[in-house]
């Protein structure tokens, strides 16, 4: 029990919530160079993958450079690493905007424009530009470790839950607007946004979606950390439903359904609760939204196959 404990680690709303405003805000700045590339269902584009120090752009290809950006949480600095050279980003006692100015100076160093905007979004509150955000920051290490540790373990299980899906599932990865871990499941069902939706709001809805994630802030009105689920539309028949986990539950002022971080590590196999969590999630967009149940393919574990003698593998297609 406290092995398992110790892996998924306590997290305290109060003493993450300083780094994850700050963290929130900087991967943003890399996070709109996602805005110019190919759009897919839902932004799937945009999502920076967990990474084993941080958390990482896609790779960018714009004229005449190839880069990527990393946020390197466990290190204190971001790496631009292009086809010729690298620049590195400190963090430590920096404001957004000085950050932001660091950034575009090692960028135009590396053949790379700035970002083609700088608005803050999906921050109630936050300043209208990186320019405009001068509050001194203090980077804590120990909370950027715990912020990294929670996003790998989260991810692990999300990936574990996406596997089987055969309909278009874009990489599991933080959306970095609303800083939301997310896991995302579509299919070809026209839908409506509403219309009063910010236009980020009314391009993922194009489609039906069943969304599962993890949030430092799972609830605007008060402090929560763990899992949500959603499904686009929403449809009616979710209250008093099993979500697969104890202490998952529903949220209809939220219209989510949320599992508690808390909830979660003590289940014994938070890995494998997070896809019990999804499945149920999932069956539930079944049973009351009309999604084929044939989306979902067998879970296999792939025969090991690295383990597996070539042999044995020629007996087995044999």
């Amino acid at each position: 029990m406290s092995e398992r404990l110790d892996a998924w680690p306590e997290l305290d709303h109060a003493e993450l919530a300083p780094m994850v405003d700050y963290v929130n805000r900087i991967v943003q700045v890399a996070g709109k160079y996602t805005l110019d590339d190919p759009f897919e269902a839902g932004w799937g584009n945009i999502v920076l993958d967990v990474t084993p120090r941080g958390l990482g752009t896609p790779t960018f290809r714009h004229q005449d450079v190839t880069f990527t950006v990393h946020y390197r949480l466990l290190d204190g600095d971001v790496v631009i690493e292009t086809d010729r050279d690298e620049r590195r980003v400190p963090l430590p006692g920096e404001s957004v905007a000085s950050f932001y100015r660091a950034f575009c100076e090692a960028a135009a160093e590396l053949g790379i424009h700035r970002p083609r905007t700088s608005l803050i979004c999906e921050i109630p509150g936050a300043p209208a530009t990186f320019e405009d955000d001068r509050a001194e920051r203090t980077w804590d290490p120990h909370a950027a470790r715990l912020m990294w540790r929670a996003e790998n373990l989260a991810a692990g299980g999300l990936e574990s839950w996406q596997a089987p899906f055969l309909g278009h599932r874009p990489r599991v990865g933080v959306m970095w607007g609303g800083f939301d871990l997310s896991a995302t499941r579509h299919r070809a069902q026209p839908t409506t946004p509403p219309r009063n939706a910010p236009t980020f709001m009314q391009n993922a809805q194009l489609n039906a979606y069943v969304s599962v994630g993890f949030s430092f802030k799972n609830l605007p009105d008060r402090p929560s950390i763990g899992m949500y689920a959603y499904i686009w539309p929403q449809p009616d028949g979710l209250e008093g439903r099993s979500w697969g986990v104890e202490g998952a539950t529903w949220n209809a002022d939220a219209g989510l359904v949320l599992l508690p971080w808390e909830a979660l590590r003590e289940t014994k196999d938070p890995h494998q609760a997070i896809v019990a969590f999804g499945d149920a999630v999932y069956q539930a967009a079944v049973e009351t939204a009309g999604w084929p149940a044939d989306l979902v393919g067998p879970r296999v574990d792939g025969w090991y196959a690295s383990r597996t003698p070539a042999s044995t593998l020629q007996q087995l297609r044999g």
